[in-house]
């Protein structure tokens, strides 16, 4: 059996999150949408900061259930602010808000996850990285979701947030070859 990938070191927490889920493709709208809004709140930060803040975040943004989070307004935002169990960050808050109100657009018009898997084809894109300088910060394509996400109203979504929420949500398959779950993960797409 080879080594897990490099990046999620021994934390429990991070291995865990590493062996269950990260590049796992996800299909599911809402699900997907929760994956960009916690990677819109990363930005500047370790993941591992959002990951032990999850739960915090899905209790205080309502399950993250975009139309519940749509409507609200600066009552919301002051409560979140002072949340001391997520990232307070106004603009983030606020990204959050419109992002859900995006989402609903999309949702409505083509369904949120044929919007973003159609531009793989409905598969994942199977890499085959052998060392963690392969694997890119941002990629043509990452580029080209981060510009239509923008032209539909999301904020929080340049190329480096996009492609690493593409990593995530299983888009692309960045697990080293040597690791268990790049096979495992491929299997699944």
């Amino acid at each position: 059996m080879g080594e897990r990938c490099s990046w999620c070191g021994e934390d429990p927490l991070y291995v865990a999150y590493h062996d269950t889920e990260w590049g796992v493709p996800e299909y599911d709208s809402r699900a997907l949408w929760e994956k960009l809004i916690l990677d819109g709140f990363q930005a500047g930060l370790a993941w591992i900061t959002i990951l032990r803040k999850r739960e915090n975040f899905r209790q205080a943004f309502g399950g993250f259930d975009p139309a519940v989070i749509a409507d609200w307004d600066e009552t919301e935002v002051l409560r979140l602010l002072a949340d001391e169990g997520i990232v307070r960050h106004r603009g983030k808050i606020e990204a959050t808000i419109g992002n859900a109100r995006a989402f609903q657009e999309i949702e409505a018009r083509e369904g949120f996850s044929s919007f973003l898997w159609d531009r793989v084809g409905g598969a994942p894109i199977q890499n085959r990285f052998t060392g963690m300088d392969q694997v890119p910060a941002e990629t043509p394509l990452s580029k080209q979701i981060s510009k239509d996400l923008k032209a539909a109203g999301f904020r929080f979504c340049g190329p480096t947030i996009v492609y690493a929420w593409m990593q995530a949500c299983g888009m692309v398959n960045d697990h080293m070859v040597t690791c268990p779950r790049h096979d495992a993960v491929a299997a699944m797409a």
